[in-house]
């Protein structure tokens, strides 16, 4: 089940409510398997956050332990398990609802094309858009790297996941660079993007704390005051430290002090 493609099953699914639309063939989340969605507790095709599709799972925990969890029994492990980046253990099976999936597919957005992997992905409240965008313009053409591309998708709030983005609906909006012309520009570009980071914070918003390092500690701690909480949940549940990966590895330094 884990390593099933989530595109596949939505499509499926799309087939068996809707036969012959031709919308089936691009019914997808933001990540390519039922795991990977739910270790980022990725949007899934009506903007509602992957957990919210979830009924259990189970997981090999750091100590070999198999544990089962849902939002009645192990809550917490479920919570850190769902948005924890893979750090609380090796999916074992994750039981799905299907009634969920099958109301994602008919309330289906469309998708954001991923294509970018150096895309700035941030989150603004709906009714700021338009306002951040104008700002994020302005930034770009006072740095010389204007703007090659920007995609929206609206995302819904949830309330069961330990290190939630999704506090509130919010506006995904994912921000594409032209590559820079000149050398020495990485360091520009890093700039620019906490500018941005700020500016989107500014306006209410967040960024998505599985894909977007350049965020600053105070940046981190604004948007996240959990996170801290998160690493020593970590620290407790995996004392040796058997699971860890660059995510992990990169907030563990950012926080050290």
């Amino acid at each position: 089940m884990i390593g099933v493609v989530e595109p596949r099953i939505a499509a499926d699914l799309h087939c068996r409510v809707r036969p012959g639309d031709a919308r089936a063939a691009h019914t997808q989340t933001t990540m390519t398997t039922v795991g990977a969605s739910l270790a980022h507790n990725a949007a899934g095709p009506d903007g509602r956050p992957a957990i919210l599709h979830v009924q259990s799972i189970a997981v090999v925990t750091p100590g070999g332990e198999l544990r089962r969890a849902d939002r009645a029994t192990r809550r917490e492990l479920f919570a850190l398990v769902a948005g924890g980046q893979g750090l609380f253990g090796a999916l074992y099976s994750v039981t799905l609802d299907i009634g969920s999936l099958s109301r994602a597919v008919n309330e289906a957005a469309p998708l954001e094309e991923l294509s970018s992997a150096h895309a700035l992905r941030l989150l603004v409240p709906p009714e700021k858009v338009d306002s951040f965008l104008a700002e994020a313009h302005g930034r770009c053409g006072e740095w010389r790297m204007p703007l090659a591309g920007v995609e929206a998708r609206r995302t819904l709030a949830e309330n069961d996941s330990f290190l939630r983005w999704a506090r509130r609906d919010y506006v995904a909006v994912a921000l594409h660079f032209a590559d820079p012309p000149v050398l020495g520009a990485a360091v520009r570009a890093t700039q620019l993007r906490r500018e941005l980071i700020g500016a989107a914070i500014e306006h209410g918003g967040s960024f998505h704390v599985s894909c977007t390092p350049e965020a600053t500690r105070a940046q981190a701690e604004a948007c996240y005051p959990q996170l801290q909480e998160f690493l020593a949940e970590k620290r407790r549940v995996d004392p040796c430290e058997r699971i860890v990966n660059s995510w992990y590895l990169h907030y563990r330094r950012l926080f050290a002090n």
